[in-house]
């Protein structure tokens, strides 16, 4: 059964990427997932985009790409990152204009779509009212900034058609590793059961070393934080999928740490809406199969929703 390998890559807007050259340089990956956007993230990026045009994305992915891209390029790994943020195809300018020199032939795709502040402009304009889907409150009269969250397929699309750096606006944290998965296996849409495992995959190491024991509840079990390793996941052609995590790294892989992992921000767990599925994940099983991997498997996939 064929099996990708994905390293997670940084879990926020400024996070430490040495664990990332330790998954490409000791961890054997094909795939490095990095998220770098929080919604408030996107507020600044907004503001740094009002001062000038031609930013917008997240500006600590040049030194990271230029430091870590050889290492990869080397080894056959691909990058997707949602650095892109509020201006993708600025961000993809500035990765070519910065590895040029060295990577001339490199080839980067850009997902974009995601902004929808002049379609929500338009809409208030048109007299459509606006209110908030949980409260039912009336929207502010002013949006910073507004976008929806695009799935995996435009970004297994990217892949598809020879990027070696995938770079996306604003899509699910989960759908990098998703859209990567996606290109692998060939999974179409109506495969609900892989498609909510896959997202279960990229929701376990879209936080960095989250799932190694950064926000583990039993914290002083957690050694060497200092080194701490991001996770690693082997995913099988079927959807079931090992956690661990690069050798010598600190951290530690262990099913409680994973498990919250999985419970982090999934408010219902029957039914976690993503773009290209709906998620039931109650019947996840996370079980350790040796000192150094967790395997998880269980997911079951409904259709996603036409509308919200």
């Amino acid at each position: 059964m064929k099996t990708i390998r994905i390293a997670s890559g940084l879990g926020f807007y400024g996070d430490a990427w040495a664990p990332i050259r330790a998954a490409i340089e000791h961890g054997d990956v094909q795939y490095v997932c990095s998220d770098h956007l929080a919604e408030l993230t996107l507020a600044i990026l907004q503001k740094d985009r009002q001062r000038d045009p031609s930013t917008g994305y997240a500006k600590d992915l040049i030194p990271m790409l230029a430091e870590l891209w050889p290492l990869a390029a080397a080894r056959g790994v691909r990058f997707v990152l949602n650095a892109g943020g509020l201006n993708p195809d600025a961000c993809a300018k500035a990765v070519q204009a910065a590895l040029s020199d060295t990577c001339p032939d490199l080839r980067i795709g850009v997902v974009s779509g995601d902004d929808a502040t002049v379609t929500l402009g338009n809409l208030r304009k048109s007299g459509q009212a606006l209110a908030d889907q949980h409260s039912g409150r009336e929207a502010p009269p002013f949006f910073l900034t507004a976008n929806a969250y695009l799935g995996a397929f435009p970004v297994a699309a990217a892949l598809g058609a020879g990027a070696d750096i995938v770079i996306t606006g604003r899509v699910v944290d989960s759908a990098m590793v998703l859209g990567a998965l996606i290109h692998e296996f060939k999974w179409q849409a109506n495969d609900l059961d892989k498609l909510a495992q896959g997202s279960l995959a990229g929701h376990m190491i879209e936080c960095g070393a989250q799932a190694t024991g950064g926000l583990f509840t039993d914290w002083q079990q957690v050694p060497d934080w200092a080194n701490i390793g991001y996770p690693v996941i082997d995913v099988h052609e079927d959807g079931s999928l090992d956690l661990r995590k690069p050798e010598g790294t600190g951290g530690l892989i262990h099913p409680g740490a994973v498990a919250e992992q999985i419970l982090y921000e999934v408010g219902d767990p029957a039914h976690y809406l993503m773009p290209d599925v709906c998620c039931d994940w109650r019947h996840v099983q996370v079980e350790c199969t040796g000192p150094d991997a967790v395997q998880v498997r269980g997911a079951r996939g409904l259709p996603a929703p036409t509308h919200y």
